[in-house]
């Protein structure tokens, strides 16, 4: 098998090499993003649901804001600038506005690289059909000088000799697209659980009926006069 795929590489001719060239620049960017987001999934979980998250259930404002403070995960970037609004006693409205603002600033982070994927295997499939049409160019330049009772077949090997550019580059963007996929779906669930956690604690300080912990601000209550327009 290895004699084979050495020769179906060898057989392609030169716009192999720069096929393959994108080829491991993508399994390494997709190995990588693989690799950071399971490692953000893993703290993100960690961070919120054995630190931030029993301490927000108890009010304790305070010490939740100081777990945020000691995690390096995003999500305690994103929950510890809500809670800092709230510990300054500001409206709802704003907690919101400094949750959306720290994800604006996570989500880059998650995203880097990861486009990347899709326009790699887009070259990698241009590159075989230029290596294709270059090789059939080159096929029907030598065939038209050649004997006439050997047309056929030297028509034929270079025919097959030429797809083989092609079938690399779609073999190349298949896996490409896949990995591309796969990443941009374990992102947007990175990014859900960000809002399910802002969600969960914009649900905890609006609940009337919950006892606050020592030292805890509530929320002031929204400004009922319309905010004025940035337009």
């Amino acid at each position: 098998m290895l004699d084979t795929i050495v020769r179906f590489f060898q057989e392609g001719g030169p716009f192999m090499y720069p096929i393959a060239v994108v080829l491991a620049l993508g399994l390494a960017i997709a190995v990588e993003r693989f690799v950071y987001l399971s490692g953000v999934r893993r703290r993100n979980r960690i961070a919120f649901e054995r630190g931030i998250l029993p301490l927000l259930q108890k009010r304790d404002y305070q010490r939740a804001m100081k777990a945020a403070s000691n995690s390096n995960s995003a999500i305690a970037a994103i929950m510890g600038a809500g809670i800092g609004r709230l510990l300054s006693n500001s409206r709802r409205e704003d907690i919101e506005y400094a949750m959306e603002e720290g994800l604006m600033e996570v989500l880059p982070r998650l995203e880097k690289r990861t486009q990347y994927l899709a326009t790699l295997a887009n070259i990698a499939t241009l590159l075989g059909l230029l290596g294709t049409i270059i090789g059939l160019i080159a096929a029907f330049t030598a065939v038209a000088a050649a004997d006439p009772s050997q047309k056929a077949s030297l028509l034929s090997g270079s025919i097959s000799v030429a797809m083989n550019t092609t079938a690399f580059g779609l073999m190349s963007a298949i896996p490409l697209l896949m990995f591309h996929a796969v990443l941009q779906t374990r992102t947007n669930e990175i990014v859900d659980s960000f809002e399910m956690a802002g969600v969960k604690l914009l649900n905890i300080i609006s609940d009337p009926g919950a006892p606050a912990a020592s030292g805890a601000v509530p929320p002031r209550a929204a400004n009922p006069e319309p905010r004025p327009s940035l337009a």
